[in-house]
C-alpha cells in the first residue's frame, strides 16, 4: 500500500465516475414514455410536450397556475367526523386518510381558495384525484357547501375543478347524501345570479359527474378526460356490445352536446377570464394591468436553471450503467 494506491487512485475514479442522477428529476409521461425533466413538466403545467397528455395535477399548482401572480387564500371549510361507519376493509378507514394525507400534504379532496384571475374576482374549488381517487365525501360536500357560501358572502363566481372516482365508499349513504346537498348549494348561486363553472378534469366519474360537476351554467373539459356515470367497461359488460370509439371522452361529448368546450389546460386560464367577465357583464381584461412578475422569483429559476445546466443533469442509459 502506498499514496498512489491510497490517494492517487480514489482521486482519479472520484473524477471519472459518473454522478447518480436523483429519480425525482425525470417523470414518464404515461402515454406515450417519454422520459421528461421535471422543470419542463411543472413549468408546462404536467402537460406532456410530446404528445400532449394532460397528466394529474394538485389543486394547489392548478391555484398557483390559475389566480394572479399565484396569490390565492383558503377559504375554511368544516371538518367533519372520522370514519362515522368505523369502516374497515383491509386497512381501517382513519388508517387510509392518514396515509393519503401524508402522501399528498393536503387534508383532505378538496381545496377552496378565493382571488382574482385577470383582475377578476373568483372563489374556486379543486378536488385532488391523488387523494383517495378525489372520492366524494362528507368534506367535499362540506367543501362545496362552504365555496357557494363564500361566493353568495362576497357576491363572486364560482369555478370548480372536478376529478373523482365517484363516492366514497367507506362513508357508505353518507357519501351518497353529499349529491343532494351540493345539489342544493349549486342553487344558492343560481338565486344569487352568480355563474357557476365547472372544468371537467380527468377522470370525473359517479355521483359526482351525476351531482355537482354536471349542473354549472358553463362545462369545460380538458382533453381526453373520462366524464361518465358508469365506466366504458361496466357498460360494454352490460349490453353485450362494443362502444365506439373514444366513447366518454371529452371531445365526444364536446359533439354530443354535452360540454360547452374542451380546452387544453395551457389555454384555461385566460378561457375562465373570458367567460367569467362575459357573465358578469364585465369589459375584456386589460392585459396590460396585470401584476407583473416578481424579479426576485425569475432571479431565483434562473440561477435554478444555471445550476442544472453546470451539473449536467442528463439522462443515463441503463446499458451504460
Amino acid at each position: 500500500m502506498n499514496w498512489i494506491t491510497n490517494y492517487v487512485r480514489p482521486r482519479i475514479n472520484s473524477i471519472f465516475s459518473r454522478r447518480e442522477t436523483p429519480d425525482n428529476l425525470w417523470t414518464k409521461c404515461p402515454e406515450c414514455g417519454t422520459m421528461l425533466f421535471h422543470r419542463e413538466v411543472s413549468d408546462n403545467l404536467n402537460v406532456c410536450t410530446s404528445c400532449d397528455h394532460h397528466m394529474h395535477i394538485t389543486p394547489r399548482d392548478r391555484f398557483q397556475a390559475l389566480f394572479d401572480g399565484g396569490v390565492f387564500t383558503e377559504v375554511a371549510v368544516e371538518a367533519p367526523g372520522v370514519d362515522p361507519l368505523n369502516f374497515r376493509d383491509q386497512k381501517r378507514y382513519p388508517d387510509r386518510l392518514k396515509a393519503a394525507q401524508k402522501q399528498t400534504a393536503e387534508k383532505e379532496a378538496m381545496l377552496v381558495a378565493q382571488g382574482e384571475i385577470g383582475r377578476t374576482p373568483i372563489v374556486a374549488a379543486a378536488q385532488d384525484f391523488s387523494f383517495m381517487a378525489g372520492s366524494m365525501g362528507m368534506y367535499v360536500g362540506n367543501a362545496i357547501i362552504a365555496a357557494a357560501e363564500e361566493a353568495v358572502k362576497l357576491k363572486r363566481p364560482l369555478i370548480l375543478f372536478s376529478a373523482a372516482g365517484g363516492a366514497r365508499m367507506q362513508e357508505g349513504i353518507l357519501s351518497l347524501m353529499q349529491m343532494p346537498r351540493t345539489t342544493v348549494a349549486v342553487q344558492m348561486l343560481k338565486e344569487a345570479g352568480l355563474p357557476y363553472i365547472v372544468v371537467l378534469t380527468h377522470p370525473t366519474t359517479g355521483g359526482v359527474t351525476a351531482s355537482y360537476a354536471m349542473l354549472g351554467d358553463v362545462h369545460i373539459a380538458e382533453p381526453n378526460a373520462l366524464i361518465c356515470f358508469a365506466g366504458p367497461r361496466v357498460i360494454e359488460q352490460t349490453i353485450r356490445e362494443k362502444l365506439p370509439e373514444g366513447f366518454q371522452r371529452a371531445e365526444y361529448l364536446l359533439d354530443h352536446g354535452m360540454l360547452d368546450r374542451v380546452t387544453p389546460r395551457g389555454q384555461m386560464r385566460e378561457e375562465l377570464i373570458t367567460i367569467t367577465r362575459m357573465l358578469l357583464g364585465m369589459p375584456p381584461a386589460v392585459r396590460a394591468d396585470l401584476p407583473a412578475p416578481d424579479p426576485e422569483q425569475e432571479a431565483t429559476a434562473e440561477a435554478v436553471d444555471a445550476m442544472l445546466e453546470e451539473a449536467d443533469l442528463a439522462p443515463q442509459d441503463p446499458a451504460t450503467k
